[in-house]
């Protein structure tokens, strides 16, 4: 006779099928409620809620799940025994979760699954290929979403002008990806119309900085280093909205109109800090914790933030002079503390701030 019960949290369900000794972080909640049968005629039923839009469907489950519910013989008198039956239920259970609302989120991120994969690929020569001549934006950017992929974690990319590059289903999170030609320009990059921060739109956005081959003698080449850096560490600001605007009546007619478009140039990892280049390095949160015991520190990394704000700026178009307005920052002198990760099988070098970073001048003529 079949047995029910309701588990009413992912962490009550995987304690009653591993004994309580499985350390498993909590995952993000689904508005749904998922049943599935095991072996042993178990019925579970796992409900959570979260406000997720996108969820996985249980149909596929139920049919492998089918056939994983027969019971083997053991070999006295045709009944397997009891470790035996907990073991397969255990298995059999971990899977159907995992069927049902994809890989399991550690610590409610996927950042260390996520440089974990990387980092392996780099590891072994995982190559960029680009597709065509005419490809100069998105083959890293494609080669990183090879790899999101080799997690198994849900994601959705977004259009060429959206932002972030990818997001995660699972989690809250994002990734905005940047590919560099070495050598080359390395101490900046064009974040375009988007400023860097580590929150947009409730997520927490991470960013991936790949350094290829500036001539490569085909369209297949390694990635050389890679940086992956949470948002905060480039920008710390998370209120700032940007948008485009204009002013009419320009020109001798005053039927011209003036598009205020705003393009950012931010430092990337690389300029930042010492002992980056070559390497493959994860820079998080100091406070985060680290849940892949694999990872070890590197370097502890301080940023703090300026003396005055910049809140805007006025340009005379006649002597075609920008000057800033700026404004008392509230929060000077505060320090945001990060810490460098690298796998412990290849530490490499220590990670520390630089002193002073320059951002060059643009020069549009």
């Amino acid at each position: 006779m079949a047995r029910s019960l309701r588990i009413e949290s992912a962490e009550a369900f995987i304690r009653l099928t591993s004994g309580g000794n499985e350390r498993r972080a909590p995952s993000p909640p689904i508005a749904t409620e998922l049943a599935f049968s095991v072996s042993l005629g178990l019925t579970v039923s796992h409900r959570e809620s979260q406000s997720l839009s996108q969820v996985e469907s249980t149909s596929g489950c139920r049919r492998r799940l089918g056939a994983a519910s027969t019971r083997p013989k053991g070999k006295s008198g045709g009944r397997t025994p009891r470790s035996k039956k907990c073991s397969r239920v255990r298995t059999t259970a971990r899977k159907a979760l995992r069927c049902l609302r994809g890989p399991t989120v550690t610590g409610a991120t996927t950042i260390f699954d996520v440089f974990g994969t990387c980092s392996r690929a780099v590891r072994e020569g995982t190559l960029v290929v680009k597709k065509s001549a005419t490809d100069k934006e998105f083959h890293f950017q494609n080669w990183f979403k090879a790899r999101l992929r080799e997690t198994e974690y849900h994601f959705e990319q977004g259009g060429r002008n959206s932002y972030p590059d990818f997001r995660c289903v699972e989690a809250r999170e994002g990734y905005e990806v940047k590919g560099l030609a070495y050598p080359g320009r390395e101490t900046d990059y064009d974040c375009n119309s988007q400023v860097p921060s580590g929150e947009h739109n409730g997520r927490s956005i991470y960013y991936v900085f790949g350094r290829y081959p500036a001539k490569p003698d085909g369209r297949s080449y390694p990635v050389l280093d890679l940086a992956i850096c949470h948002g905060d560490f480039l920008n710390a600001v998370h209120d700032y909205v940007h948008k485009n605007r204009n002013v009419r009546g320009f020109g001798s007619y005053g039927d011209i109109m003036i598009r205020d478009r705003k393009m950012y140039v931010a430092p990337t990892p690389f300029s930042l800090t010492h002992g980056s280049a070559h390497q493959v390095t994860l820079i998080i949160p100091e406070g985060m914790a680290v849940a892949d015991e694999s990872l070890r520190v590197v370097g502890t990394l301080v940023r703090k933030e300026a003396t005055k704000l910049i809140v805007g700026y006025r340009f005379d178009l006649r002597t075609n002079e920008i000057t800033p307005e700026t404004v008392p920052n509230p929060g000077s002198g505060i320090e945001h503390r990060f810490v460098a990760l690298r796998p412990s099988s290849n530490p490499g070098d220590a990670v520390s701030m630089r002193s002073s970073v320059a951002i060059p001048e643009d020069d549009d003529d």
